[in-house]
């Protein structure tokens, strides 16, 4: 089996251009149910063992949306196997997906992201930085994995926007606004740094995504926001208030870098406030 998950783990890297991090979880998917089969192989392994393995998933509590992704990952590597010719069977064709549970996202109000944003202390180099990392998630909306890729031959000020690399490895250009380009002129101003890349920590290396995590986290504990609030409640603050204000919802997708505006549409839900608004005004007999 490990030289299957090899040459699936190739696949998706050159055919389906999959990233660094989808491949690694793909490979941990892979190398669990590996583990599972024990003495078992691939061939012998039929919808009994699949539905024991999943059975197994869920006696640790694993909650639907863990165990559906896993699936997905079975499904995605038996297809490869069924199209090199290198597997008859796929299991994974009688098994259906466990229901998912629709959390709606959390998202900050206006004034929420308006204390959180000016919360650092501009006085030093890190407040200076932790300053900009928040006004560019809120103007963007774009996912941690982007932030921290982010050079600054990304960055267009002139232009209003930044060059930031996606999922499955597509670029987009996401507008920037005149507060975030503000924050981060300061920043890039006070650095004494030649690194190409935008945030850097104080050993004035690149910025990882824990990092990140853990300042966004530490401001949005001295704000006193609400619990459950993380980094990426900026990026659903970006969308929703989008939507509040009026914008439609495939720029939004555009926006997010969304492939499929399915993705895009559980943010609907959170603008009722804004549809009975405009409700209240607009019918006779409201």
């Amino acid at each position: 089996m490990d030289r299957y998950i090899e040459k699936f783990a190739r696949y998706l890297e050159i055919e389906r251009n999959a990233s660094e991090h989808t491949i690694f979880n793909y490979r941990r998917d892979l190398e669990e149910f590996k583990k599972f089969l024990g003495e078992n192989t691939l061939e012998n392994a039929d919808y009994l063992v699949l539905r024991k393995f999943l059975g197994a998933l869920k006696e640790k509590s694993l909650n639907s949306r863990s165990i559906s992704r896993k699936l997905s990952c079975l499904r995605t590597f038996y297809k490869f196997l069924n199209r090199e010719g290198l597997l008859k069977n796929n299991p994974t064709t009688s098994i259906s997906s466990p229901k998912l549970e629709k959390h709606l996202p959390i998202f900050l109000t206006e004034d929420e992201i308006t204390r959180l944003v000016e919360s650092p202390n501009p006085a030093s180099l890190a407040g200076l930085r932790d300053r900009a990392i928040l006004e560019t998630f809120y103007s963007t909306g774009i996912r941690i994995s982007e932030l921290v890729g982010l050079s600054q031959g990304n960055l267009d000020f002139f232009g209003g926007v930044v060059k930031v690399m996606g999922k499955g490895k597509k670029e987009r250009l996401a507008p920037i606004g005149e507060k975030a380009i503000q924050a981060i002129r300061e920043y890039l101003g006070k650095r004494d740094s030649t690194q190409s890349a935008v945030f850097l920590n104080k050993n004035k290396k690149p910025l990882t995504a824990r990092g990140v995590r853990m300042i966004v986290g530490k401001y949005i504990h001295l704000t006193a926001l609400r619990e459950g609030v993380s980094p990426h409640s900026l990026r659903h603050s970006f969308a929703t208030h989008l939507l509040n204000r009026g914008a439609d919802l495939r720029c939004v997708q555009e926006l997010l870098g969304h492939a499929n505006l399915s993705t895009t549409q559980i943010y609907t839900h959170v603008t009722t406030d804004r549809l009975k608004s405009v409700y209240d005004k607009a019918h006779p007999r409201a």
